[in-house]
């Protein structure tokens, strides 16, 4: 039997479907900000000389790479909500799903950017360290005004293609239940038995948004290749 396909579902959920684009986009850029940021101290501790930081980093960095991400964001959605409520007194049906799936991706995608900054502060020629220390500069000057700016600079392709993938990985968040772009569409899919329509949809989406940005990248890349 062949299977007859029917879009007329879509453009009435558009605006459900926008609102669950918004959380996947919410989610993304607290992501990428916290975990660059968190990444970058990650990324200093374990080039640094202090022992137990790197220590500390090394094994925070190994432990979230070898979690699966679904396992993680399960964890945060099972354990985050009680700590919340129990720290800052909220009522027992107040909904922090969305807060624990930024916290869970947040703190899961540092070490992956902890990573990509590390490899980016090493391509730094060490003479450049050497070379604002005969300037008077202390290690932690050189390294914010000399060392990371150059460092960042090679690594944005990076850091954007990683942010890509980390829009793709929101989709994860079915796991708490909550209505991203993904659960959107699914919900709505299997509210009009329009499944099958749905998923193509939000599939169609998600390739011409990460192709898009993908291209991006590339030509930034080629750009900077040839400055």
């Amino acid at each position: 039997m062949n299977y007859e396909f029917d879009w007329s579902s879509i453009p009435g959920a558009l605006p459900f479907l926008w609102e669950g684009m918004k959380v996947s986009l919410e989610i993304t850029v607290t992501a990428v900000i916290v975990g660059i940021v968190w990444g970058t101290l990650l990324a200093l501790m374990r080039l640094g000389t202090i022992k137990p930081l790197a220590w500390f980093a090394a094994g925070y960095v190994n432990l979230f790479r070898a979690i699966p991400l679904v396992m993680v964001l399960l964890w945060f959605f099972l354990i985050v909500p009680q700590l919340l409520k129990g720290f800052l007194n909220l009522a027992p049906n107040t909904d922090v799903r969305l807060t624990s799936a930024m916290v869970g991706f947040a703190l899961f995608e540092s070490a992956y950017y902890s990573e990509i900054i590390r490899a980016g502060i090493q391509s730094v020629p060490k003479g450049q360290v050497s070379a604002a220390s005969a300037l008077g500069m202390t290690y932690a000057q050189a390294m914010r005004l000399v060392v990371l700016p150059q460092a960042f600079r090679n690594m944005v392709p990076l850091l954007l293609t990683q942010a890509i993938v980390l829009f793709q990985d929101t989709s994860l968040v079915y796991v708490s239940a909550l209505a991203d772009f993904f659960g959107a569409a699914y919900k709505v899919g299997d509210r009009d038995g329009r499944l099958v329509e749905l998923l193509l949809f939000a599939g169609a989406v998600y390739f011409v948004l990460c192709f898009s940005l993908s291209q991006v990248v590339r030509r930034l890349q080629k750009r900077m290749a040839t400055v």
